[in-house]
């Protein structure tokens, strides 16, 4: 049997040294004609397979989907009245749901978990797939008291379905899994929390364990101290130690008060991103709030969206609904009068604030919130400008996205799904313009098929931070539904009226999401031109304070963000505050230093740097903050 590794090797291997050859070299599962299926249920009549292990994304969520499997029979041992629910592969490892009758697990009962897994692992217990009815299905798990599972076939349309044995365990499942639990090789469970039933808050309260597995310790053991740091790094633990911003129950979750500090970063963002597009041909508009319920019918919100947007209010008799997208106020703004072709392509820019009915259990500091400012800006465009429009996209993307530090990116199209709307020739020409211009920036990308939403194909740019972990970011979206349901039109050469391209284009995502992304990226350790406080003067007794005004004034006035520290507390300790606060530079002002009109410059992380007037202090900063490095 021919065997195609991930490498592009082609080896001759005899069928029954399959099972021994991909423990040895960590295969995990095998791919016949593009379709995953079980080592152990390779068709005897396939002469030709492929290998796949766990670098591939196919190959961890088998690996990390078999090992969650493993710890519901852990669990299932240690605790036998628990019921199992779904335990799928996620991102970054797995979870298990389960039904505890009120049970909470505690952190000695991961550990107990995680042994019982451990001891599951030593077994080596074949996973066997059987193919039943579904009615023997049913009496199997009622025999078992798997409610869950039995709510779940009964859903199944299919006359025929899968369950997998290891040991006495069994699970409804489709596979493919791992050929036996050996394969697994090291294991940690992270943490457990409340969930609810297909994510019902009005359903049964679960138990949620998460999970990850490696087939080494090493790699286990480097995905532990990554985490580590990630928790060092976390923005909401860095956004109180650093004032940043605050989200108040009395205020309402998923709400978020800009404090001081970071409002300044807010402010650099802001103004950045404006000059950026200004140059670039954006015209900035601003739109309301709220808008009319009728607005939203247009839309087609009130129809497709409306469980998450907020309960509308009335106003004169009249109902008003908050934005959760600020789409239908650009076309208001291009339909103000006749266009031209002459007058495209036409690029409207906002940071509009949004407002979405997130649910509770899903907010997550400034990563998911109710209230958002998005970096939003709609393109209006001939078919002959389109290509050149998404090139000057990606582009500014790149931009601005490497200005804020992000080097790496992972690049997905999404095409034309089943239902959609528009022409076959738009779409084909929106997919090819998408396509052009991410070849014409270099980029590499996937594509996602059938993945575009039913008004258009878009691009997605995750990016990758300091430790590797990827960021959706910037996206861009055609857009073949809103000017038709808003009856957009450019008046062409030849006297007709005709439909633009409309694009959609997100470049941070929201700002409130772009900001905790920044904060973990630089684990709170902002570039000098971005940092809430750059400078900190910091005199070291009362006789120095007079001549350390004057460098605070003299800094100040020439629009630097500085502070100064004139507290009677010891040199030492107001040293070790500004570094707490992660200012990126002080200045220690004494007797030597006053005498001699000159700064002792101290910078974060590195220590003293020297003694130098100034002007040459100022240098070094603008420096810095022209070329915007740390």
């Amino acid at each position: 049997m021919k065997v195609k590794l991930p490498n592009g090797e082609v080896l001759e291997i005899e069928r029954d040294e399959l099972l021994k050859f991909a423990r040895k070299n960590g295969y995990v599962v095998a791919k016949v004609d593009g379709r995953l299926v079980d080592l152990t249920l390779v068709p005897k009549d396939v002469d030709e397979i492929e290998l796949l292990d766990f670098s591939s994304p196919e190959g961890r969520e088998v690996y990390w989907h078999t090992t969650s499997h493993i710890m519901a029979q852990a669990v299932k041992e240690l605790f036998p009245d628990v019921k199992v629910t779904i335990g799928p592969a996620i991102e970054n490892g797995f979870y298990y749901d389960f039904d505890t009758q009120g049970r909470t697990f505690t952190p000695e009962d991961l550990k107990k978990i995680e042994k019982k897994m451990k001891e599951i692992i030593k077994r080596n217990l074949p996973l066997r797939r059987e193919e039943l009815p579904k009615e023997k299905a049913i009496e199997l798990f009622k025999k078992l008291g798997e409610d869950y599972k039995i709510e779940i076939l009964n859903e199944i349309e299919d006359d025929k379905v899968s369950v997998y044995w290891q040991g006495d365990f069994v699970d409804l499942c489709r596979g493919p899994h791992l050929p036996s639990t050996g394969f697994v090789k090291a294991v940690k469970l992270l943490s457990s929390s409340s969930s609810y039933w297909r994510g019902d808050e009005h359903g049964p309260v679960l138990q949620r364990i998460y999970g990850i597995s490696f087939p080494s310790k090493e790699e286990l053991n480097e995905y532990l101290r990554k985490l580590e740091e990630a928790k060092k790094r976390d923005h909401r633990k860095l956004g109180r130690e650093l004032d940043l911003y605050s989200i108040n129950e009395d205020v309402g979750p998923g709400l978020v008060l800009w404090h001081p500090k970071g409002a300044r970063i807010r402010m650099e963002i802001e103004r950045f991103w404006i000059d950026e597009h200004i140059k670039r041909g954006y015209e900035p508009v601003y739109t309301p709030h709220v808008g009319r319920a009728k607005l939203w019918e247009i839309s087609g919100h009130l129809g497709f969206y409306q469980e998450n947007m907020f309960s509308p209010m009335k106003i004169e008799n009249d109902t008003y609904y908050v934005k959760p997208m600020n789409c239908p106020f650009h076309i208001l703004i291009y339909k103000s009068k006749v266009r031209s072709y002459r007058d495209l392509p036409i690029r409207y820019a906002e940071l509009g604030t949004v407002y979405r009915y997130e649910r509770s259990g899903v907010l997550h500091g400034l990563l998911r919130v109710r209230g958002f400012t998005q970096d939003d800006a709609h393109i209006f465009a001939r078919p002959d400008q389109v290509e050149d429009e998404i090139i000057g996209v990606i582009d500014l993307s790149l931009f601005i996205l490497k200005s804020f530090g992000f080097e790496d990116y992972e690049v997905y199209i999404s095409t034309k799904p089943e239902k959609y709307v528009g022409d076959d020739e738009m779409w084909e020409l929106a997919t090819n313009s998408l396509i052009k211009a991410v070849e014409k920036a270099g980029l590499e990308y996937k594509i996602d098929e059938g993945g575009g939403a039913f008004y258009g194909p878009k691009i997605d740019i995750k990016i990758k931070d300091a430790l590797g972990r990827a960021w959706q970011c910037s996206t861009i979206q055609f857009d073949f539904n809103l000017p038709e349901r808003f009856d957009v039109t450019y008046r062409d050469k030849d006297g007709k009226d005709k439909r633009p391209y409309m694009i959609h284009r997100a470049l941070m995502g929201s700002l409130e999401r772009f900001f905790g992304t920044l904060i973990e990226h630089y684990g709170g350790n902002f570039p000098v031109w971005l940092a809430p406080v750059q400078v900190k003067v910091l005199p070291i007794t009362d006789q120095n304070i007079d001549y350390a005004r004057q460098i605070f004034d003299n800094l100040f006035s020439r629009g630097y963000r500085v502070e100064i520290d004139t507290r009677s507390e010891k040199i030492g300790y107001k040293i070790r505050e500004a570094e707490k606060q992660k200012v990126p530079f002080m200045l220690i002002i004494g007797k030597e230093e006053q005498e001699n009109g000159v700064v002792a410059v101290r910078k974060h992380g590195e220590g003293d740097i020297g003694k130098m007037k100034l002007d040459e202090f100022i240098a070094i900063l603008d420096d810095l903050i022209k070329s915007k490095r740390r």
